[in-house]
């Protein structure tokens, strides 16, 4: 095989319980992940010499802030792959971005995710996607559900992993903000935030309403449940994303929340017409960078090509 194209989608968090710090340095948590319709692509092909050599390149949304060395996320899911099965290959991957870069919906993780999939293909290894979990779940916590898609409740760092059946299509509005917030800065914030309120974090449970919602399919419900720990710290760092949160609810959407980490709100609609509706009003308002709609839930990480 010369070349594997595979497509892996954005997520959306539609619940982001923060339990207690732990020991390692990370928290307990309780995440329900939401593949949605934004994706990237990553192509993955015979390097153009031979060895052992992993280049990377990068299209489209954000390309620049993507860096393209050792610490890009694809090429360590490539490295880990190739040491877990034991060959000494190469490989070339363009990465095509559409999802947000640090905008909290896990586009270098999902990154990591394609490029397991694309060089398991191109090497002729035969990994079982069971086994590409595992070796992305040292890569990053997001990585496992990159490959899984669907919904999901993501316990443990978020690597652990239960499907949820969903009831039905849940139409998206997405709000980009321009540039986009550090991941280990908002989880700092939000200690910082709960320790000068004197609060204790509370052990992560996942939400009744919200996973009863899922099964019925019930977007107004739905968006009543959404909950993000990591809001108030998001907020704190980036004060503009309540004004872009509230433009969403004046607009009508049925919820509203930063998703992950942020800086990309998300809005949930009753309808693609509705979600056409909202983003229309959240681009005259004038307070994100660019808006898309999208739905879910879809699959994870497929070969396309």
């Amino acid at each position: 095989m010369i070349e594997v194209t595979v497509r892996v989608p954005a997520k959306v968090n539609l619940q982001l319980a923060v339990g207690p710090l732990r020991d390692d340095g990370f928290h307990d948590l309780v995440n329900v992940f939401h593949a949605v319709s934004l994706f990237d692509e990553l192509t993955a092909s015979e390097p153009a010499t031979s060895g052992e050599t992993l280049t990377v390149r990068v299209e489209g949304e954000s390309a620049g802030s993507v860096p393209t060395g050792e610490d890009n996320l694809a090429s360590k899911a490539a490295r880990a792959l190739a040491a877990r099965a034991g060959v000494s290959r190469g490989a070339d991957l363009l990465i095509r971005k559409t999802i947000p870069v640090a905008g909290g919906m896990a586009g270098g993780s999902a990154d990591a995710a394609a490029a397991l999939v694309a060089c398991n293909e191109l090497w002729g290894l035969g990994l079982p996607v069971e086994d590409l979990m595992e070796i992305g779940g040292d890569i990053g916590s997001d990585v496992p559900f990159a490959l899984l898609g669907g919904t999901a409740v993501g316990r443990g760092k978020g690597e652990l992993l239960t499907p949820v059946e969903t009831g039905g299509t849940f139409h998206w509005v997405f709000a980009l903000a321009d540039g986009g917030l550090s991941t280990p800065k908002v989880y700092g914030e939000c200690d910082r935030l709960r320790e000068a309120a004197g609060e204790e974090a509370a052990w992560p449970i996942a939400s009744e309403p919200l996973m009863a919602a899922l099964h019925e399919g019930d977007a107004k419900a739905l968006g009543l449940a959404l909950v993000n720990d990591l809001q108030p710290a998001a907020l704190a760092l980036r004060p503009s994303l309540g004004r872009t949160l509230d433009a969403g609810r004046e607009a009508g959407a049925l919820g509203a929340i930063v998703s992950g980490s942020g800086p990309t709100c998300a809005f949930l609609a009753d309808s693609g017409t509705h979600a056409a509706e909202v983003a229309l009003a959240l681009t005259s308002a004038g307070v994100c960078r660019s808006v898309v709609t999208a739905s879910g839930p879809v699959p994870g990480a497929v070969v396309a090509g």
